[in-house]
């Protein structure tokens, strides 16, 4: 098993920035892909940011050139930086291991107020 810590979030203006990092526990050696989901009232779970095993990024079209994530997974460590927020990024932000099937931190709230 795998656990996830998020830390960071809060609440922000709209142009603002946040930082939100995880740190995984437990048999680190099952990561092969780090990233961040989240969930915003009224929507689906969307992937945000995602490290593979082989180190490419994957970034979700609404954050580009905005968020930018790092880490890394075979110390089972991710960072993602949030510049430029906006309302709309609001939302319960997940450290997610192994895809949407894997492992799950508790979450944690951005809020961007406009």
């Amino acid at each position: 098993q795998v656990q996830l810590v998020e830390s960071g979030g809060g609440l922000v203006q709209a142009g603002g920035s946040l930082r939100l990092s995880c740190a995984a526990s437990g048999n680190i050696a099952l990561i092969n892909a780090m990233g961040w989901w989240r969930r915003a009232p009224g929507s689906q779970d969307e992937m945000v940011g995602v490290i593979e095993i082989d180190g490419r990024i994957r970034l979700a079209e609404s954050v580009k050139g905005r968020f930018t994530i790092s880490g890394n997974n075979r110390k089972g460590t991710v960072t993602l930086s949030m510049n430029d927020l906006k309302p709309e990024d609001t939302a319960v932000y997940y450290c997610v291991a192994n895809g949407a099937f894997g492992f799950w931190g508790q979450g944690t709230q951005v809020t961007v107020s406009s």
